[in-house]
């Protein structure tokens, strides 16, 4: 399908109320230092309402913006590499607007290629300068899209989703919002040290793909139903195991030999921690779990080493005090060992992280939720993006693959397990 866009302007949108001079200079935190150079990215789509014209709405949209970025000032600010400081000197976020010649239904209908929505995220920006970059986008039908891009260094995917809805939260209200949030304190629960970001192998070449795996309500029902335990498995475990299960297979094939494997999964710390770290803090607050699976489980048996590791992860967490030694060690730690692990090339490095949970079905702006909401990160071999389905149900799950790995990767999946799964295979990065 060929897409048209047109690009109707951009402008840069500046807290409304200045950022005080003693808040002039964010220095983030040590998980923020560790944080890959790359954009954490989502689009919305939003179906037509008829009580909003959209073209009259989007400036709406800017002034509510104003309002929140004066909360949220770091996104608002430049990060500087060289000093890994946030420079809040309210120079604004973009916003770029646009209009597009196809229907919201040419996007969402089932045979649509899944990379058509990256086309209305704002990537140009560079990580390293600009914090948020925000597109809104108008379908010929009245539908319309809203992308966010903003740079890990300063955000992770909770951020992010909170950022979206005080701004919805403003947007649909007459009265002032008073958020009971703490914003940016991630530099205060974990001081910076100066440390570089860990070595990420990110795909930059045509030799990869991504690979969408939905799994409705009723899909994970019966997965669950088919699993013999006594241990009650989240939806998140579940699918993490398949993907797991099915990339261990991938790479016994390829390499010809059993390798030595290791699943890495992100732990969000909000609220987890002997001293509760608030749930819509902002900034990069999570920490990294490792399973090691073998080629030997089934995907059963991995969903349950899955759900241990991450208990037992998670119940550690839950002695320590954030501010302690040893609760700053123990984080530190987590990135420390998968550094190592990055860095050994006869390991089978399996990172997966999820997004559910976290309400980006809710952002209501005034036109409504949305209907299908995308995710965005930088391709890296192997790596597995999971979110909510449509509505807030199931689970969406993007996996990048190399493109000669495609053909296992189908083959390796249990087929007994995926008897209601839609798999989509979509077009290669270029």
């Amino acid at each position: 399908m060929a897409i048209k866009f047109e690009y109707l302007g951009s402008k840069f949108i500046k807290p409304f109320v200045p950022t005080p001079q003693n808040l002039r200079n964010y220095k983030p935190g040590f998980i923020d230092e560790l944080a890959p150079f790359k954009n954490v990215a989502v689009v919305l789509f939003f179906a037509k309402n008829s009580n909003h014209n959209p073209k009259l709405f989007v400036v709406q949209l800017e002034k509510s913006l104003e309002k929140v970025l004066t909360r949220l000032y770091p996104l608002a600010g430049r990060y500087v590499e060289e000093t890994q400081i946030v420079e809040c000197n309210d120079e604004g976020a973009e916003f770029i607007q646009a209009q597009v010649n196809v229907k919201l239904e040419d996007i969402l209908g089932p045979e649509a290629d899944v990379t058509l929505a990256d086309e209305f995220i704002p990537m140009k920006t560079k990580p390293r300068d600009v914090v948020l970059t925000i597109q809104f986008t108008i379908f010929g039908c009245g539908g319309v899209a809203l992308g966010v891009s903003a740079t890990h260094k300063v955000v992770d995917a909770s951020t992010l989703c909170t950022f979206l809805n005080e701004w919805a939260a403003i947007n649909r209200e007459e009265d002032e919002i008073n958020f009971t949030g703490p914003g940016f304190i991630s530099s205060s629960l974990f001081p910076g040290r100066g440390f570089r970001p860990i070595p990420t192998p990110f795909i930059t070449n045509d030799q990869y793909t991504r690979k969408k795996l939905s799994f409705n309500e009723s899909a994970i029902s019966k997965i669950k139903a088919k699993a013999i335990t006594s241990i009650r498995l989240s939806k998140v475990q579940l699918v993490s195991a398949i993907i797991c299960k099915a990339l261990v297979g991938v790479d016994r094939v390829t390499h010809g030999y059993r390798r030595e494997s290791i699943l890495c999964q992100m732990i969000n710390l909000r609220e987890k921690m002997a001293s509760p770290i608030p749930k819509h803090s902002c900034g990069n607050l999570w920490g990294l779990c490792a399973t090691k699976p073998t080629i030997l489980e089934t995907t059963e048996e991995l969903a349950n080493l899955i759900h241990d590791s991450i208990k037992k992860a998670v119940n550690d967490y839950s002695k320590v005090h954030h501010n302690s030694e040893q609760g700053q060690t123990m984080v530190l730690n987590t990135f420390l060992e998968t550094a190592n692990v990055n860095n050994l090339e006869s390991m089978n490095v399996i990172p997966i992280t999820s997004w559910c949970k976290f309400p980006f079905y809710q952002v209501d702006f005034g036109f409504g939720k949305p209907k299908w909401v995308v995710p965005w990160t930088a391709p890296m071999k192997n790596f597995g993006l999971l979110i909510d389905g449509p509505g807030g149900n199931g689970v969406e799950a993007y996996i990048f693959l190399e493109v000669k790995d495609v053909p296992y990767f189908e083959e390796a999946l249990d087929v007994n397990v995926f008897v209601c799964l839609v798999c989509q295979a979509c077009r290669l990065w270029g």
